[in-house]
């Protein structure tokens, strides 16, 4: 069996455009180039037929090392907590108020994309301190 060379995180969510751009600027993430043939998303998505406008979007990481992130459109609304979630690692390196201090910091600018603030998890000696926080669909995920 050959090796898994990418992987593709895929998202489920009620507004699929919407919750992309916010992981872009989360990620530093770019929307990559529209299918060839189609000058913007916006052409393409017209020439679908309706019921399948609006039903996914993807970002990337421009450098090309992150996985690529899909988000689809399903009928259903989040009910229970994700099962897996993404770890944004801006502490990486720095312990005690040092690391709290960047977690705060990120989180700030992440509520002002429209992400909510959950809990700070402080260290407890086993594990560093992390913020958990919710994207604009109420999707977790942790300032690492």
């Amino acid at each position: 069996m050959a090796p898994i060379k990418q992987v593709q995180v895929t998202f489920d969510c009620a507004r699929p455009e919407r919750v992309a751009r916010f992981w872009c600027e989360v990620l530093g993430y770019v929307v990559p180039a529209p299918p060839e043939g189609f000058a913007t998303w916006d052409d393409f998505d017209r020439s679908l037929p309706p019921e399948r406008r609006d039903s996914g979007f993807a970002c990337v990481d421009p450098s090309g090392v992150g996985p690529r992130l899909y988000f689809q459109r399903v009928p259903e609304g989040k009910v229970v907590k994700n099962r897996v979630h993404l770890d944004v690692r801006v502490g990486t390196g720095l312990v005690g108020e040092e690391r709290v201090a960047a977690l705060e910091a990120e989180c700030a600018r992440l509520i002002a994309l429209g992400g909510v603030r959950v809990r700070l998890l402080l260290a407890d000696g086993f594990d560093e301190s992390c913020l958990v926080m919710q994207d604009i669909e109420g999707n977790e995920f942790c300032l690492d």
